[in-house]
C-alpha cells in the first residue's frame, strides 16, 4: 500500500511539474490561471497523500524519489518553449493527466482498505474533472485555430 501511495505522489508531483511549466509558457492569461490552478490542485493532492502515507507508517523521505526535474514526463516542447503554443500546452497537459488517470485506476484496482480507498477514489475523482477540463480546453483551443 505504501507503494502505491507514493506512486501517486509522483504522478501527482509530475502533474504538479507539468502545471506550472505550461503556466509560466501560456500566452492566455486565463490558461495561465487555470494551470496555476491545476498545480495548487496537485500540491494539495500531494500534502494529503504525505499525510496519508505517514498515518500508513511510510516515510515522506521514502515518496521524494523522483528527483529529475527534467524528466521526459514533463513538458519541454524539446525545450524551445516560443515554439509552444497554448493548444500544445494543453494537449500535453492532457496526456499527463491520462498518466495520472491511468495510476489512480491502477490503485484502486488493488487490494486497499476502506479508508485508503475512499480517499484514493476521492483524489481520482479530481483527476478526472482535471483531465476533462483540459480535454475540453484542448477541444476549444482547436476548434478556434480551425476558423
Amino acid at each position: 500500500m505504501i507503494d502505491i501511495l507514493i506512486d501517486l505522489m509522483e504522478a501527482s508531483r509530475d502533474g504538479q511539474w507539468g502545471f506550472i511549466d505550461a503556466s509560466k509558457h501560456a500566452s492566455c492569461a486565463d490558461l495561465r490561471d487555470i494551470f496555476a490552478a491545476r498545480a495548487e490542485d496537485c500540491a494539495c493532492a500531494i500534502s494529503e497523500l504525505k499525510v496519508l502515507l505517514g498515518q500508513c507508517g511510510g516515510r515522506e523521505d521514502g515518496a521524494d524519489k523522483v528527483v529529475d526535474v527534467v524528466s521526459s514526463h514533463r513538458i519541454a516542447c524539446d525545450d524551445q518553449f516560443d515554439r509552444c503554443t497554448d493548444l500544445t500546452l494543453l494537449e500535453a497537459c492532457e496526456r499527463r493527466e491520462d498518466v495520472a488517470e491511468a495510476h489512480y485506476r491502477q490503485a484502486l484496482d488493488k487490494m486497499l482498505p476502506e479508508p485508503v480507498r475512499s480517499f484514493v477514489e476521492h483524489q481520482y475523482q479530481g483527476v478526472r474533472r482535471n483531465h476533462e477540463q483540459m480535454r475540453r480546453l484542448r477541444d476549444r483551443f482547436r476548434a478556434a485555430l480551425a476558423h
